[in-house]
């Protein structure tokens, strides 16, 4: 039996501009035909990421830059190879995985984006040592082929973290590289309709003698300010699986991936708007066969009540779900509860109500993936 954790929150940001879009306003999306602020998926997806990998003392790393790592750690102490061979070795680690290679642009960057552990670059430079002669050898060739062992890069390439195994990878040019990520973020957005603000801002020149007047510089920027909703959801059968049936690591990985999903935050902007606030509304939620998003609780737009959006957000969210569970028959969900702000605030729909975001993770996960009999949570 497939279960799923969802997870949502109602979050409250001030002023902020926590994802920019190519203009670097805030990003929008109209729904119920009202404007709304949107923060994207993979924003939010990033700052969880890191929060996970801190947790586990595993990081990987997504970048172009793999054989450019790679050539600096042979050209740096631990090795000390000269700067061509260093280089042309890093350009073989990507030449020689898959059947045709990855290819590479200028300055020893890969045309795609791998998301390795990043243990894998000290890896590779270790293989390259060891085939240093067969390097050597080809630097220097028009066309040098292969100089490494393809199949020792592809299995390093290939390795996974927790993080990739958590949320996903692709990588069309090394077969079986893919995973299929057990987690699914989607775009937040505010429950009521928004847009953004214009700020206009000055900057100081201190030393500008007394006399002197105006600034030095002048400019406008963008802000928005709202209440989000956020929702994830985790096949918790794929996680199990993509770490390779250890469903202990996969406690772990659940528990500490709700956490992050709580308390992260996107980090643009963050040294003039500082908007670290949390959720004063979460809601967990373990089921059978399907995750269910509480998005189109939101789809008519929450209106303010005694000058603010946040508790007619959460009761707006609280009578959606008490709907839905009536249209559903609570039929194959094994857990539901929340914790809120006002803990004498009363939400029926949302389950037992938990005095804090550690009580209410670990009814959830344990719900998901019970603990053997014998051992404790």
């Amino acid at each position: 039996m497939t279960l799923y954790l969802d997870l949502s929150v109602l979050q409250s940001v001030p002023a902020a501009n926590l994802n920019r879009d190519d203009l670097g306003s805030p990003k929008q999306v109209r729904y119920g035909s009202t404007p709304r602020i949107r923060v994207s998926s993979q924003s939010w997806k990033r700052a969880i990421r890191h929060g996970v990998e801190e947790d586990l003392g595993e990081k990987a790393a997504r970048s172009r830059l793999v054989p450019a790592q790679v050539s600096k750690a042979l050209a740096g102490d631990a090795h000390n190879w000269p700067a061509e061979l260093a280089e042309f070795a890093g350009l073989q680690v990507a030449a020689s995985a898959g059947k045709k290679g990855i290819s590479t642009e200028k300055e020893g960057h890969t045309s795609v984006l791998l998301f390795v552990p990043e243990a894998a670059i000290t890896e590779l430079a270790a293989v390259c040592a060891e085939h240093r002669e067969a390097l050597e050898q080809n630097l220097g060739k028009k066309n040098p082929g292969k100089a490494l062992p393809p199949e020792r890069i592809e299995e390093i390439l290939k390795r996974r973290t927790a993080s990739i195994s958590l949320l996903g990878r692709m990588l069309a040019e090394l077969p079986g590289a893919n995973v299929d990520g057990a987690a699914q973020v989607a775009h937040a957005f505010t429950t009521h309709a928004a847009e953004p603000q214009r700020d206009y801002f000055t900057a100081v020149d201190d030393w500008l003698g007394q006399a002197d007047t105006g600034s030095a510089h002048l400019d406008t920027a963008e802000f928005s300010a709202g209440v989000f909703y956020r929702y994830a959801t985790v096949n918790v059968a794929d996680l199990v699986n993509n770490l390779d049936g250890d469903t202990s690591a996969a406690r772990t990985v659940l528990a500490s991936f709700a956490e992050h999903f709580l308390y992260s935050l996107p980090q643009a902007k963050r040294t003039s708007s500082a908007p670290h606030t949390l959720p004063d509304l979460a809601y967990l939620a373990v089921r059978e066969r399907r995750p269910i998003s509480l998005a189109a609780a939101f789809e008519t737009p929450v209106t303010a009540r005694n000058g603010g959006y946040s508790r007619p957000s959460r009761t707006a969210l609280a009578q959606y779900a008490d709907n839905i569970n009536r249209l559903t028959g609570n039929q194959g969900r094994r857990f539901h509860g929340h914790t809120v702000i006002d803990p004498d605030e009363q939400l029926a729909g949302l389950g037992d109500s938990h005095t804090s975001y550690d009580t209410l993770v670990k009814g959830a996960v344990n719900a998901a993936l019970p603990t053997p009999s014998g051992e404790t949570a």
